[in-house]
């Protein structure tokens, strides 16, 4: 079904952001000692910088930033089975509330949860980077990939085709 391509440096990075930047919505893990799911919640990516980390806006008062405050290690699970790529990211978080930097990442998609905009005085910044990361990412979408696989099992050969591997930053 598929190869490993092991990513490193550039490649690397280049692969994390062409993934989050198509699938944008993960699920953002803290508090992983729980490990039962109740402090995952779905979460929007603004973007993945030069070095590899993960940028998302917060609430300062939120759940999330608590959990975090707490124990800084946190995993994002991003899904898109429409296009048959996933990603699994390991990480530590940091909560930053720099208004420059709000500023330079502001969207005006953040204004649904932040009212007041860039100047809400709930605001945060949270930057994920990345200590192990996984991805799956299968060639061609859904109905290809179903014609591959009638074809393959007409054929008794895989025509399904992929890469995995880890990314390393």
């Amino acid at each position: 079904m598929s190869n490993t391509e092991n990513l490193n440096n550039k490649e690397a990075i280049n692969k994390l952001k062409s993934l989050v930047d198509d699938i944008m919505i993960c699920l953002f893990c803290t508090n992983l000692k729980i490990d039962d799911g109740s402090t995952c919640s779905p979460m929007s990516a603004i973007k993945v910088c030069d070095e590899g980390s993960i940028w998302f806006f917060s609430e300062k008062s939120s759940d999330k930033n608590k959990d975090i405050l707490t124990d800084k290690n946190v995993q994002l699970f991003f899904s898109h089975p429409g296009k048959n790529s996933y990603l699994v990211v390991n990480g530590e978080a940091e909560i930053i509330l720099d208004k420059i930097i709000i500023e330079e990442l502001w969207t005006p998609v953040a204004k649904i949860w932040f009212k007041e905009g860039k100047d809400d005085s709930n605001i945060s910044i949270i930057k994920v980077t990345p200590t192990t990361a996984y991805y799956w990412d299968n060639d061609g979408n859904r109905m290809i990939n179903f014609l591959k696989m009638v074809a393959s099992v007409v054929t008794g050969t895989n025509l399904i085709t992929g890469k995995e591997g880890k990314i390393t930053v």
